[in-house]
């Protein structure tokens, strides 16, 4: 291990384009120790390597070339914090776990990119939970953010420090995107728009995402498979962004609109699944269904509404007995080439009470005082729990 020492210690200052005198600075020694170390005509003394695997922001197992092990452990710690499946769930009992498991593998493996995403994300999603996106409408019925409480949200800050971080220093291009997606997002709710354009512009357009590219890299059954992926994701991403539009202006939700448009998105993924069999994307039709009824409580159609939500419970049920940790394989036409694979364990159902209406704009509090009056939703409360 020793005689191979010099050469990561090479390699790793190469990486983070630094110096010899830098290192040696840092490490409180002379550049030319630093200089016989890489050229292995010595080691440095074995109580300074913690603090040269601190310098490079790397493990004493890496600093010794034990990359697979790492490799593992890392894996390992971001599949605990996966285990919680958090974006599937509106409650916030999974915070300070996942924080602690992610913190704890910081502190074994600092600075470590896919950490420090998970971290980001996982921050991310508590500071929803722990504090809610504070939202109005302006005088002419336009969605804003509440900035002065949004900038308050611990979560978010630490979030937005450490996907800055990401972006400057970041090997990985994809761990870049996913930084630049948070950012966006969180510089948004704060109302520094300006930081919030300037990252989406870093960004490609939509024709050159990963996607849209391998449908276009491939042949033959290769080329179904992605171009079946492509469907279920922009199927996904249609969806999110038809609920939003509809929230985003006061006028547009306060009509007809909203069921029309969301029944119309439904039916989306049932042409691209017309079998019914929906994969991952049960969850995608849990939060629309979820939605759907409480658009169709507030217009008065409250037969529909707990129809819509037996339909969510449906899905949930589906979605649960996939979680098995197998490879599987969608059978509808156009996506008969996919496969996917979701991690055993998981309950999604028992959380359906608390998700409602998994979008909560406009204000819906009238309306969830209302259903939850109707004694049909205590029967559906006791079906989920089953």
């Amino acid at each position: 291990m020793q005689l191979n020492l010099g050469n990561k210690i090479r390699e790793l200052r190469h990486r983070d384009g630094r110096t010899q005198e830098a290192l040696a600075e840092a490490l409180g020694v002379t550049s030319q120790a630093v200089s016989r170390w890489e050229s292995n005509g010595g080691y440095p003394d074995m109580e300074m390597m913690p603090a040269i695997a601190n310098f490079f922001g790397i493990t004493m197992d890496e600093l010794f070339g034990y990359h697979h092990d790492r490799d593992e452990k890392i894996a390992a710690i971001i599949s605990r914090v996966e285990s919680f499946h958090i974006k599937s769930r509106g409650d916030d009992g999974w915070v300070d776990e996942c924080l602690g498991i992610l913190r704890e593998g910081l502190a074994e493996f600092p600075q470590n990119e896919k950490l420090l995403i998970t971290l980001a994300d996982t921050l991310s999603e508590a500071g929803w939970r722990r504090h809610r996106e504070w939202l109005r409408y302006d005088e002419a019925g336009y969605l804003r953010h509440d900035y002065d409480k949004h900038k308050k949200n611990e979560y978010w800050v630490e979030a937005i420090k450490i996907c800055e971080h990401l972006v400057q220093a970041a090997q990985e291009h994809m761990i870049v995107s996913q930084a630049i997606a948070i950012l966006v997002l969180l510089y948004r709710n704060m109302g520094e728009t300006e930081k919030a354009v300037f990252y989406a512009n870093r960004m490609p357009e939509m024709k050159y995402s990963r996607e849209m590219m391998l449908a276009a890299a491939a042949d033959g059954e290769e080329e179904a498979r992605y171009i079946g992926d492509l469907l279920l994701k922009m199927s996904a991403k249609f969806a999110e962004q038809m609920v939003y539009a509809l929230m985003a202006y006061k006028p547009y939700f306060d009509s007809d609109l909203p069921m029309e448009k969301i029944k119309g998105v439904i039916k989306i993924f049932d042409l691209v699944c017309e079998d019914g069999y929906f994969g991952p994307y049960h969850g995608e039709l849990i939060k629309l269904y979820l939605y759907l009824s409480r658009v169709q409580w507030e217009r008065g159609d409250h037969d529909g509404a707990f129809v819509s939500l037996d339909q969510a419970l449906k899905h949930a049920k589906a979605m649960e007995g996939l979680m098995d940790g197998k490879e599987h394989r969608f059978t509808a036409a156009l996506v008969s080439t996919v496969q996917y694979q979701m991690k055993a364990g998981g309950e999604i159902a028992q959380y359906l009470p608390q998700d409602w209406p998994f979008w909560r704009m406009p204000e819906c509090k009238q309306a969830a005082q209302e259903i939850k009056a109707d004694p049909r939703w205590a029967e559906w409360v006791e079906k989920t729990q089953k």
